[in-house]
């Protein structure tokens, strides 16, 4: 006899559950039905992590801006814009909109300036950190990168230029993600890891993160589940500083440097973890940045050298127009060797070809999604309301053929150099978002360009090419060419 009302009761559950499970999903697909977008897109996440375990969805989220506007739906509370007004709307240091969730904690116990969202916690470290990123502080700046530059071209000339006995073919996407690590690892901590002068991929690093980023992507699109992640319950399932892998190698490097700085016996050096100190940063802030500094400054800089390498390789016209304007400057006197940062800023060619690369291949490519504040926001014509998460569409703005022409989709770096003043302004404000903007701006800004614009004419020694630029040693064509003409 109770054997039918357990099942009703069990039924009458189910149904419950199913009923109000359903009407969830209906009242979060009404608050933002205006706006339009993918249709299994406004039902679930579940469209947002299929493409990013695809590793696709930069590139589905320009078609799908393409394809329905401006303004699309991409998830039940996510939006994203091609409108590089609306970015820096949201972005300006008095907006009140606010950092959307962000699960990139590369240690699970502590925020770091990507990921931190309470703004005045934001904005306090964010000015300890200022001074140490422009420079101002690290005069070996610019020496510390020309030494680099230095180090990846003899690596080169000694073991990868081929001959007629050998060919000796080189990897440059793989030597530009070890030049880059191995810039902002000396001057973050006064010491490179050594991945150039190895030639390899040291602690694994590289292989780790191209397996974790599809991963990392999928937890930023559901915070929920990094939470529970990062729980003390599940914190083990986690890399750890006691798990046996390269990776956690790494993490202890920097820790251990770190470490070392704020030993009491610690000697004063000239970089940027130098500064960090001097403005403030405890040792818990700086461990929390190390890792940050090391992954945000290394990836993302060498993604934009290796698009203008191929944009220009790629391109003869360009090539050779890259090549005029520095042998110009050499007979002129106008460049140094090694050229510095205001020259190299003075090169109008030179410019371009490195706004055109940023601009086709955004170096970070993600949403980052903004809250909408409470009150809510109209844009597009659209109210959208408060507690909305808004991201950008980075290829869908940097390939705007209403800002950019219609050849948006091409290396083409004429385009800045024949664009009226007017033009030329609104192109580059553009491009200047692959930084972000305002209270976001990301601080290794004035490093990353700097490393752009000496890398492509750094050590210049003439005296041993022909007119055709090569080495007299069997025609084998010289690291000095490929970067500095």
């Amino acid at each position: 006899m109770e054997f039918p009302q357990l099942s009703n009761l069990v039924l009458g559950a189910t149904i419950t559950f199913l009923f109000s499970r359903l009407l969830q999903v209906v009242l979060t697909w009404r608050r933002l039905a205006h706006v339009p977008g993918p249709f299994w897109a406004a039902l679930s996440k579940t469209w947002l992590v299929k493409e990013a375990l695809k590793g696709r969805q930069p590139i589905t989220f320009k078609h799908v801006n393409d394809t329905y506007g401006s303004l699309a739906r991409v998830g039940p509370n996510e939006l994203i814009t091609d409108d590089p007004e609306v970015m820096r709307r949201m972005m300006a240091v008095r907006s009140e909109y606010t950092r959307g969730y962000n699960a990139v904690k590369f240690d699970p116990t502590r925020n770091n300036l990507f990921s931190m969202r309470d703004e005045v916690a934001h904005a306090k470290l964010r000015s300890k950190m200022a001074y140490g990123y422009s420079g101002k502080e690290n005069a070996a700046m610019e020496g510390t990168i020309d030494a680099q530059i230095a180090r990846l071209i003899r690596l080169i000339e000694t073991k990868y230029c081929s001959s007629s006995d050998a060919y000796r073919p080189l990897d440059f996407g793989e030597k530009a993600n070890y030049f880059t690590m191995d810039v902002i690892s000396d001057l973050s901590f006064g010491e490179p890891f050594g991945y150039i002068d190895q030639d390899r991929d040291v602690y694994d690093y590289f292989k780790i993160t191209k397996t974790f980023i599809p991963i990392m992507i999928v937890l930023v699109d559901m915070p929920s589940l990094a939470t529970m992640l990062q729980s003390k319950l599940l914190r083990g399932l986690l890399p750890s500083e006691s798990d046996k892998l390269e990776f956690d190698a790494f993490i202890g490097v920097a820790k251990r440097v770190v470490a070392e700085r704020f030993a009491p016996d610690a000697k004063p050096r000239s970089d940027m973890l130098e500064s960090f100190i001097r403005h403030g940063i405890t040792q818990e802030e700086a461990s929390g940045e190390a890792l940050l500094q090391v992954v945000a400054g290394s990836d993302t800089s060498a993604g934009a050298l290796r698009t203008v390498m191929l944009g220009l390789l790629t391109n003869p016209a360009a090539y050779r127009k890259l090549q005029m304007e520095i042998d110009e400057g050499l007979k002129s006197g106008a460049i140094s060797s090694p050229i510095t940062d205001a020259e190299a800023r003075k090169m109008p060619y030179l410019q371009a070809a490195i706004r055109e690369g940023l601009r086709l291949m955004p170096p970070a490519s993600g949403a980052f999604f903004k809250e909408v504040p409470p009150a809510g926001d109209t844009i597009d014509g659209k109210f959208i309301p408060g507690g909305t998460q808004i991201g950008s569409s980075p290829l869908a703005i940097h390939r705007s053929k209403k800002i950019f022409g219609a050849d948006a989709d091409l290396f083409r770096p004429e385009r800045w150099i024949t664009a009226s003043p007017e033009d030329f302004a609104k192109m580059a404000s553009t491009v200047d978002l692959v930084f972000h903007y305002g209270k976001w701006q990301c601080l290794g800004k004035s490093v990353t360009q700097m490393e752009f614009n000496k890398i492509f004419a750094g050590h210049l020694d003439y005296g041993r090419f022909s007119t055709a630029g090569r080495d007299t040693r069997q025609g084998c064509l010289s690291a000095r060419h490929v970067y500095a003409r």
